[in-house]
């Protein structure tokens, strides 16, 4: 049996101060990660909104 060295991996973390949370930075950011979760829920909102328009006048 090969007795191999045990690895160490540190974990480390970045957490975003809630001052930057709504800051509009590109890339892969933790901000543009929220950001583009609103957008795609306001996107969701305006289909449900055009769909139940649609279907009201047709």
């Amino acid at each position: 049996m090969n007795k191999q060295p045990k690895i160490k991996i540190k974990e480390t973390k970045k957490f975003v101060d809630k001052n930057e949370l709504n800051l509009w930075k590109r890339g892969f950011t933790p901000q543009a990660e929220i950001w583009n979760g609103r957008m795609a829920t306001v996107g969701i909102g305006i289909i449900f909104i055009i769909i139940a328009f649609i279907s009201q006048f047709s």
